[in-house]
Order: C-alpha cells, then structure tokens, then sequence
C-alpha cells in the first residue's frame, strides 16, 4: 500500500449486528431500488446511490431503533444521498430542485408502501388458487414464452388458453382489491 494512502477504516460490530443489517437491507433492497428510480433519471444512478445509500445505512445502523419501520429510515437517507447525487450531475445538466425531488420522494414512498401493500395482497390470493391454476399462471409468466407453444402443452387451444389465463388475472385482481378494502377497513 503507498504511504499516501489512508487505511481503511474497520468498523467493529458483533455478528448479529451484522446479520440484522443485512437481512433487513436485503428484505429492502428492491423496494429502495424502485423509490430511487422514482427519484433517478437511470439505473446507472440508481445503482451509484443504492452502493451509497448501503455504506452510510450500514455506519449508522447503531441509530436505528429496531422496532421501528426500516424502510422508511432507509428510504430517508436514500432520499438524501438522491439529492447529493443529483447535486453533483446538476454541474453537467438540468435536475430537479429540491422541493420537486422532495415531492417526488414523499408520494414515491407512499406508493411503495401501496405496491408492497399490493403484492401481499396478490400473493394470498394466489395462495387461493388450485395447483392447476398456478401451473397455468406458471408457464404464462416464464420469460420468453409463447403462449401458443404453453397452450399446446397445457392442451388447449391457443384461444382457450388465454381465455383461461384472463379469467385468472380478473379472478387474482378481483381478489386483490377486495383483501385491500378490507385490510383499509380494520
């Protein structure tokens, strides 16, 4: 190591310490993926300050009150350190000011509680479902499918296949709507 380098710093922490961070940073990540990209003009920003966002969660883990909501404390400094990143591109060309970007930040927030809200909701309801129709949303939904060539395999014809898979999603979506009135309810 050259003699101008500064060490780097090493952060002791017990291994549960370690372990909580990073089983709730993982459970997160996605939904802190998706507000940054609400807040980023790519995924290339999105991947800088995620990486950001990451090492300052991570130095000030020892003031999170673990029985508080970790992706609101996350999505605050991930929101700080979008407006430093945004900060530095404004030198090379137009952002957002800071009111906009804090707007922006607040309502994408609230619609990843929804989203979230939304895909727990789908996955009871598909709990719901027989194992045939799973199946069935199975093979619609693997990337790269043709649904002729599922239809085949599910033997159906290409019409009754999608016929089926439509009534599943209204059926899914039916579903869905109705756990989230009630969830709105109690």
């Amino acid at each position: 190591m050259p003699e101008d380098t500064p060490p780097t710093p090493r952060i002791e922490a017990p291994p549960e310490t370690y372990e909580a961070f990073v089983r709730l940073f993982v459970a997160h990540e996605g939904r802190l993926r998706g507000f940054l990209r609400s807040l980023l003009p790519d995924w290339d920003d999105v991947d800088e300050v995620m990486q950001e966002t990451s090492i300052v969660a991570w130095r000030k883990f020892d003031q999170f009150d673990m029985g508080t909501n970790f992706m609101a404390w996350a999505a605050a400094i991930a929101r700080f350190e979008s407006l430093k990143h945004l900060r530095r591109m404004s030198r090379d060309r137009l952002v957002f000011n800071d009111d906009i970007l804090d707007l922006l930040a607040e309502e994408s927030l609230e619609e990843t509680d929804n989203l979230e809200a939304h895909r727990l909701a789908l996955c009871k309801c598909l709990e719901k479902l027989d194992p045939r129709q799973k199946e069935l949303l199975h093979l619609a939904y693997q990337p790269g499918v043709k649904f002729h060539e599922v239809a085949e395999k599910a033997g159906k014809s290409a019409q009754a296949f999608y016929k089926t898979i439509q009534r599943l999603r209204a059926a899914l979506l039916e579903c869905a709507e109705k756990h989230m009135r009630k969830e709105a309810h109690a």
